[in-house]
């Protein structure tokens, strides 16, 4: 009797540790996505949830393995990080292996095809030698994420199933078209950030510039993906505050949309229960 939910997770590097807070508030409301796409980080935590992993369980696991820069440091050493200061601040050795970052941080037993997954995850992915989005929602879903998560520049390109795949904030930032599919409501949960708290800064970093710029580029692609498929609930938190790759705020992150979650919680039952009372009088009407 429940409506069918198709939920779109943003890319936003750490920004996107704020899905957490949205997933637990859909649990609290006793709420399952039907459908799940995520873009990048969004992917990521993404094929957390469709596991079956609840927000809570999502949190705690991000606080076990992205707490302190010592537990990040610990985990990227094996990914050929060896100076996490410099990595932080852009002056790292190289781009980094995507599917060794993606072992280093899912939690363990993880799926190892998408096939095994208790909710639809679709994968959103760039491939960069022919400039188009690839989805993937069969075959090996950790390489799929490594591919998702590739930023370019910070990650080497990922080669997998024909393609070689970057970031897929590149060319889908908010995949609303994947979540959009045989869905009755559709969420967009839209990490990207906006320019807030930078209007009156002038000192930025080369890093800054850098994230800043695929910021301007992932908001223009992501309004023109909300012309094409309108989400029924849209959020996107004010996150200027926290850098890129500040993941070891991980617990400032999540905490600065905790006093969203009751006003994203509002909106999405105040959708269910138009949805509902709709569907019924269409009901009446036929058996009339």
């Amino acid at each position: 009797s429940e409506p069918r939910i198709g939920v779109a997770l943003g890319g936003g590097s750490a920004r996107g540790l704020t899905h957490i807070p949205y997933i637990e508030a859909m649990d609290e409301i006793g709420l399952r996505p039907s459908v799940i796409a995520g873009t990048s980080i969004g992917a990521l935590i993404g094929s957390g949830w469709a596991n079956g992993m609840s927000g809570a369980e999502l949190r705690e696991h991000s606080f076990a393995v992205l707490g302190t820069m010592r537990i990040i440091a610990s985990r990227l050493w094996g990914a050929q990080v060896r100076n996490l200061g410099s990595f932080f601040q852009g002056g790292f050795n190289g781009p980094l292996d995507a599917r060794k970052v993606v072992d280093a941080f899912l939690p363990e037993p993880f799926p190892h095809d998408f096939k095994d997954l208790k909710v639809p995850l679709f994968v959103v992915a760039t491939d960069f030698q022919s400039w188009h989005q690839t989805v993937f929602d069969s075959g090996p879903l950790r390489d799929a994420i490594a591919g998702s998560i590739a930023i370019p520049s910070l990650f080497r390109p990922v080669p997998f199933a024909n393609h070689l795949l970057v970031d897929g904030g590149v060319v889908n930032p908010l995949p609303l078209d994947q979540a959009a599919a045989d869905t009755d409501i559709l969420v967009g949960i839209d990490v990207n950030g906006d320019p807030s708290e930078q209007l009156g800064k002038t000192n930025h970093s080369m890093i800054d510039v850098w994230f800043g710029s695929a910021q301007i580029m992932m908001h223009s692609l992501t309004a023109h993906m909300m012309a094409a498929y309108p989400p029924d609930i849209y959020v996107r938190p004010h996150l200027g505050l926290f850098g890129a790759l500040e993941f070891w705020r991980v617990r400032e992150i999540i905490a600065h949309v905790e006093r969203d979650k009751d006003n994203f919680k509002r909106s999405l039952e105040r959708r269910v229960e138009n949805f509902l009372r709709h569907r019924e009088g269409t009901h009446r009407a036929e058996d009339r």
